[in-house]
């Protein structure tokens, strides 16, 4: 018996829903709806450790829209999983009460290992012909998770507290930065990569990335004024790529990045974004990462069909 499910990704800058019919018997994920919504919810939380209630509202707000996109698509269940800025924020038990108050959804506060795992699975859901050992990097709004393992067990995972809405409100007072500012902010990104991302030179000869900087990235490497799905998943987006756009977008003004076809609520964090896609690709000598518009509602999705098949996910 297949069974319809909402998976709701609560991210620090960006709230995502998958409604998928996910089937026991043969294993499949069978995607029905997405949507997107730019929430903003770590607004200022990396200084001030709260979410206020100008992004209280809004998470509310998007969760009454998701549940009431749900329900006429007969979800049996809606599973919600809150991120990096929910996991900084001191008032998380208050902020997580009050949305299921008013919207019926409750919501699942995931730990940066747990994200780390779920992503990796999600990223690379009904994906053919994967290597023996690969490493899946998610660029975050407020932390950056990379894992590495193969389609039998993972067997590295790390999440990072650096992400694009984190850094450029930490290190960026203007677009374009200062050359102070940007030289401030990749010093950082280096010193804890450095710090982390050792035991994934294995898994460096294939690397899935997924999440709004790097999608967004495909998109324009591509030419592409609006985003396609069928064209940014599994794109193959090359290191001097990725370059070349980090050098455009340090020396340009919002309005500049807003032109190039990147949303508005994306614009202001993806120059950070790139920056800390250039660092990692670089520090570990990747030269091309495929990009995957699944993520963490897929592997969601996956914990919750293994769940329907008496099963677990294997972690090692």
């Amino acid at each position: 018996m297949k069974k319809r499910v909402s998976l709701i990704d609560i991210g620090t800058n960006t709230a995502l829903l998958l409604i998928a019919d996910l089937e026991p018997e043969s294993g499949a994920i069978q995607p029905v709806f997405h949507k997107q919504t730019i929430l903003r919810l770590g607004k200022n939380v990396d200084a001030e450790k709260i979410i206020d209630q100008a992004a209280l509202r809004r998470l509310i707000d998007c969760m009454v829209d998701y549940r009431g996109i749900s329900d006429p698509h007969n979800s049996e269940t809606i599973i919600a999983a809150g991120t990096s800025a929910l996991r900084d924020a001191k008032n998380r038990i208050e902020i997580i009460d009050a949305v299921e108050r008013a919207s019926g959804v409750p919501i699942h506060c995931i730990s940066g290992k747990e994200e780390a795992e779920l992503t990796f699975c999600g990223a690379v859901a009904g994906m053919n012909e994967l290597p023996e050992l690969f490493t899946v990097i998610d660029i975050g709004g407020g932390s950056t998770e990379i894992s590495m393992g193969s389609l039998e067990a993972l067997e590295e995972s790390v999440s990072i507290d650096i992400g694009s809405v984190r850094l450029t409100e930490r290190f960026f007072s203007t677009l374009p930065p200062s050359q102070e500012e940007f030289a401030a902010a990749k010093t950082h990104i280096n010193q804890l990569f450095t710090a982390n991302i050792i035991p994934f030179f294995a898994g460096r000869e294939r690397v899935y990335g997924v999440a709004g900087t790097l999608t967004t990235i495909a998109q324009v490497s591509q030419g592409l004024k609006h985003f396609d799905a069928l064209k940014v998943h599994n794109y193959p987006l090359q290191y001097q790529d990725v370059h070349d756009f980090l050098e455009k977008l340090k020396v340009s003004a919002l309005e500049e990045i807003i032109e190039l076809g990147i949303p508005d609520g994306r614009a202001d964090v993806i120059t950070m974004g790139t920056l800390i896609l250039h660092q990692f690709m670089r520090l570990l000598g990747v030269g091309e990462i495929r990009v995957s518009i699944q993520g963490l509602r897929f592997g969601m999705a996956q914990k919750e069909l293994l769940r329907l098949q008496g099963k677990r996910l294997s972690m090692g």
